[in-house]
């Protein structure tokens, strides 16, 4: 607090503490239970005012004995006395009865809880990729809460709704890493929530499902996780009728994903598909499925979006096989981010055919290749080909390599509206070699584009 105080002459004067308490009371609210409890200590003014702050967080840190946290739970519930709670936030490691946790969690949906947030952990974590310790169920209460407006679940927690509920002011949903039981339980709960339009949801292969539907129309971000490690895990087919999608994020092992409808409204899509390395080949062989065809599929179905993240995979088993692999043009594709590696280069080749309007281009390289492990070709002459409004181009991670310069000296040869170049060059070394050679062509050397090698 010794940046509240300000010295005049020889007096000092505390000017946080004689702010409003409403204002003190805000403030408090981004620091932790525990931090706001401290301040009660500065003086008499401060004494009273964390059990008006409008936000609880509560963690167990596993540091001090469960039976002594537990009862300090109960004292930080008992004497908060805000009528209206903004935010909850309860992280538990340790071993506890149902019955502590069900009753807090009662007490926060009791003050009218706007934003709740569970991560529960009930044998503590055991150091592997995922929970698989003693799971809680959420009580029956926890799916009436008609206040709630974000909801975060997280890890050893089970979802089990009843036949009727509903969540009616619900906007914001995280789920990460929850068991579903039983396996439509995660259907049954988008179902009662009719005002959703954030949802967010971290699988791993042994939650539960199989056939994995969302079905939401009012919704407009959706981002999805779904990595396993299991060997035997069946192929998975994920539905998603959500009409009004303004962003699709998809990060992890792809498997089916089907949209029943045209995505119209899209403006904003992330796909990086990644694969747990020793499952991937052995699922395809096993399957006999191109995990290729999919990753093309899944990004036809993203054709109208404006901007565009796509890393297709690191494995050459992801990239064979496809035929014709863009039915549908990408016309209102402004910016392309692509993660490029050695065997995905003609998929960005796919891509620019496709995108007329493309105007900022970005370049990640994923490793690093050797000379022969390239595959970019300069396509035959076709009027159009390349998007006439490209203005920026941007390559990270560039070795200097003959398929990367030839790539970057096509870019120039065929754009016309070029106004600025960054080649972020891996090996500081070669910078002024690989500036001297790019600058030999003529369109580097026009006054309207700015080239710069970093």
């Amino acid at each position: 607090m010794a940046n509240s105080l300000s010295w005049d002459q020889d007096t000092v004067v505390d000017r946080i503490s004689n702010l409003p308490t409403s204002l003190i009371c805000h403030i408090l609210s981004f620091l932790k239970t525990k931090e706001a409890i401290a301040t009660s200590i500065l003086s008499s003014r401060w004494k009273p005012l964390w059990i008006l702050v409008p936000t609880i967080y509560l963690r167990d840190d596993c540091r001090q004995e469960p039976i002594s946290f537990t009862h300090i739970v109960y004292r930080v519930l008992a004497l908060h006395i805000a009528p209206l709670l903004r935010y909850f936030s309860l992280t538990w490691y340790s071993p506890c009865n149902s019955f502590h946790l069900d009753a807090w969690i009662h007490t926060a949906l009791a003050r009218n809880v706007e934003q709740l947030r569970l991560e529960i952990y009930l044998n503590g974590q055991d150091g592997t990729e995922f929970y698989n310790g003693r799971r809680f169920e959420l009580p029956r209460s926890f799916y009436f809460c008609r206040t709630v407006v974000v909801l975060e679940l997280t890890d050893g927690i089970v979802l089990d709704p009843p036949p009727s509920f509903q969540f009616p002011s619900l906007k914001i949903m995280s789920l990460c890493e929850i068991l579903y039981r039983p396996h439509h339980s995660f259907s049954m709960l988008l179902c009662g929530c009719p005002v959703l339009q954030d949802l967010s949801v971290t699988r791993e292969g042994t939650d539960g499902m199989i056939k994995f539907n969302v079905s939401v129309p009012t919704l407009k971000r959706l981002s999805i996780e779904f990595y396993t490690y299991e060997r035997d895990l069946p192929d998975y087919k994920l539905e998603i009728y959500a009409p009004a999608l303004e962003y699709f994020g998809f990060r992890g092992d792809l498997r089916n994903v089907v949209f029943l409808k045209k995505l119209a409204n899209l403006v904003e899509a992330h796909v990086e598909v990644r694969a747990v390395e020793f499952l991937q080949e052995d699922w395809v062989r096993e399957h006999k499925i191109y995990y290729g065809d999919r990753v093309f599929k899944l990004v036809r179905a993203l054709n109208h979006a404006k901007f565009f993240s796509l890393y297709p995979g690191d494995k050459e088993v992801e990239c064979i096989g496809f035929g014709s692999i863009f039915p549908s043009r990408f016309q209102k594709l402004a910016r392309l981010n692509f993660k490029v590696n050695k065997s995905n280069w003609y998929v960005l080749q796919a891509l620019l055919v496709v995108a007329p309007d493309l105007e900022v281009l970005v370049l990640d390289k994923h490793f690093h290749f050797n000379e022969d492990e390239l595959c970019w070709t300069e396509p035959s002459d076709d009027p159009g080909y390349l998007s006439s409004r490209l203005t920026t181009f941007k390559f990270n991670g560039f070795e200097g390599l003959e398929h990367e310069m030839e790539f970057v000296k096509y870019i120039i040869n065929e754009t016309r509206s070029l106004k600025a170049i960054t080649i972020n060059v891996s090996d500081k070394q070669l910078k002024e070699s690989i500036l001297e050679e790019l600058l030999m062509f003529s369109r580097i050397n026009s006054t309207t584009c700015l080239l710069t090698v970093e």
